[in-house]
């Protein structure tokens, strides 16, 4: 493995450990067994490369959660589907390896750093493309823009606000059965006033 490697999993290590605002470069150096400027010359940035650890460990998160979903047995598509997927993203924030409380910090920090900004932003649309193939059962090549913006839009703002919940009060936090009963209770009453 050479510096860039080590850097980045030194970094994820230090994010688990101490989050986005406290890590310091020299604590990844320490990790990584890198030197300082190496930092800058593979990544620009303490906080260039913090982003990309952080979109790395959201994406081994997402393979974790394609496999659980797919361990369900539920059909594409299906609302035991729904239900399997929004259960295993709030069983997620719960688990000891959990990484979602990192999201929170970042958003917080967001206006601070534009360019980072950016990245995580089109990262989490990504990320609702991924969610919307899951969820429908599709091929994520087959996911368009309008499928990403709909399906994949909607699962991220309730992940987001799920995490943003499970910040501020675990224990109130709605398991994923209640989420989804919520969401079929109001489009049920939406659908048939829509088709009047």
């Amino acid at each position: 493995m050479g510096h860039r490697e080590d850097l980045l999993d030194g970094a994820k290590r230090c994010l688990l450990e101490k989050g986005f605002a406290r890590t310091t470069a020299r604590d990844i150096v320490r990790e990584s067994g890198a030197n300082l400027a190496s930092i800058g010359y593979h990544y620009g940035s303490k906080d260039a490369l913090l982003a990309e650890a952080y979109v790395a460990l959201v994406e081994e998160q997402a393979e974790r959660f394609d496999w659980d979903a797919g361990a369900a047995g539920t059909a594409p598509g299906s609302a035991e589907r729904v239900r399997a997927v929004l259960r295993t993203v709030v069983d997620s924030l719960h688990r000891p390896d959990s990484i979602w409380h990192l999201s929170i910090e970042i958003i917080a920090m967001g206006d601070r750093l534009p360019e980072i900004r950016r990245n995580l932003a089109h990262a989490q649309r990504e990320g609702g493309r991924g969610l919307a193939s899951l969820l429908l059962g599709l091929p994520e090549d087959e996911i368009g823009d309008e499928l990403t913006d709909s399906v994949g839009g909607l699962a991220m703002v309730l992940l987001t606000g799920v995490i943003a919940q499970h910040s501020l009060d675990p224990a109130l936090t709605p398991t994923g059965d209640q989420i989804a009963d919520g969401l079929f209770r109001l489009v049920a009453r939406a659908l048939p006033a829509e088709g009047r």
